[in-house]
């Protein structure tokens, strides 16, 4: 089985840190504060790259590391890949911070 890595238990994405690639179809728990989930990856998720641990509406605040990273832009379901192309990024986090 692949892994993600969690850092708080209100995480509902986990970060894949820990492998070099997660394929579509790939069983994947999580290790760190939460260790308990384990979701089926919907799509190839690459590295440093998030993957839902749980049903997340649109609107949904995403939150890696007890973090709000950003806003769903859809509904996402476990074992979604979650990137750009369905979060909409917290100002401040990441690259805006150094600006």
């Amino acid at each position: 089985m692949k892994t993600v890595f969690v850092i708080e238990p209100e995480d509902n994405v986990g970060t894949a840190v820990l492998e070099d690639h997660i394929q579509r179809g790939d069983k994947v728990g999580t290790t760190g504060r939460l260790s308990s989930i384990t979701v089926t990856a919907t799509a190839a998720i690459p590295y440093g790259h998030k993957i839902a641990l749980r049903p997340i509406k649109k609107g949904e605040r995403i939150v890696k590391y007890g973090l709000t990273i950003g806003t769903a832009t859809q509904d996402i379901q476990p074992g979604d890949h979650v990137h750009t192309h369905n979060i909409e990024s917290s100002p401040g986090y990441s690259d805006l911070a150094a600006v």
